[in-house]
């Protein structure tokens, strides 16, 4: 079997973004939702929406959140919405909060833990997605990349609770603490796989390594970067594009590597690429491709 295709660039730029996209060698059709991170609100790390303006801008796409599970800035539309605006998403593009008014539920026929996946139903309005995610470490899933973009950053507020808790119907905030974790990270990798159904092969990934702490931008406080940028990567495959991003972290001599391994480590975090490989999303046999 062809192993996927990682193309990886050092160039830390908005034009790096999209060179690296480029090179995908794939057009996104028709109405184009770009997946990211608006950033809670303190949050140091996150992606601004001026290294990301001209991604966005070469695909024509409207950026795409949902709603939190969690009390903070985003965890109502109207919060979320004003949010974008201080984040000054807003001002660059044309804002897409997919959970606004009501749920979908996408079906997981082979789902490992659950069944069905609840997103927003604007997700409905869209041909095709860019998952465009700042690869960092995160309390709770041990590290944060397109795989958990797929699942817990495209699920409404339902869908993460739903998530996080292994598919308890009805969940509180508390209970998203007690779940059982490989079942969580399992639940993760079933939600990527309805959103990699759905969209089947109009869906392109890229990742952006710099800036990693261990902690999610989802944290208002927010720990500093442990170690070194290190680059962007795109592939078509989102297994592939998570692992890579793990093997160049291992790979790093940095010495704040060893602290975000921890965080990955000590959380199982690998174990949603894992699990993600074995539902068929994708692969963790790949070829890193350099255009520097």
């Amino acid at each position: 079997m062809e192993k996927a295709k990682v193309y990886f660039t050092k160039d830390l730029s908005p034009e790096g973004v999209v060179k690296i996209y480029k090179a995908l060698g794939i057009n996104l059709p028709g109405k184009v939702a770009v997946k990211l991170h608006s950033g809670e609100r303190g949050n140091q790390n996150y992606l601004r929406p001026e290294f990301v303006r001209p991604m966005v801008e070469y695909v024509n796409g409207t950026v795409v959140e949902c709603n939190t599970a969690y009390d903070g800035a985003r965890d109502t539309t109207e919060k979320h919405l004003e949010l974008m605006k201080e984040h000054e998403w807003s001002n660059y593009f044309n804002v897409d909060i997919m959970d606004a008014k009501e749920d979908i539920t996408l079906e997981i026929p082979n789902g490992k833990v659950i069944k069905k996946n609840y997103v927003g139903k604007n997700l409905l309005n869209y041909d095709s997605m860019l998952v465009l995610s700042h690869f960092k470490g995160h309390p709770m899933g041990g590290y944060g990349g397109a795989l958990k973009q797929l699942s817990i950053g495209i699920a409404s507020s339902t869908g993460k609770r739903y998530i996080h808790c292994a598919g308890k119907e009805g969940a509180s905030y508390e209970d998203m603490f007690q779940a059982d974790q490989e079942k969580f990270l399992e639940s993760m990798a079933d939600a990527a796989s309805s959103i990699t159904n759905h969209f089947k092969e109009n869906i392109a990934y890229i990742n952006v390594m710099c800036n990693m702490s261990v902690d999610c931008d989802c944290c208002n406080v927010a720990e500093d970067p442990c170690m070194q940028d290190i680059g962007i990567l795109a592939s078509l495959d989102p297994v592939a594009i998570d692992e890579a991003c793990i093997d160049l972290v291992k790979k790093s001599d940095d010495p704040g590597r060893d602290h975000l391994l921890e965080r990955i480590n000590s959380r199982m975090g690998t174990h949603t690429i894992d699990a993600a490989e074995e539902l068929g999303i994708g692969s963790k046999e790949y070829e890193l491709i350099s255009i520097d």
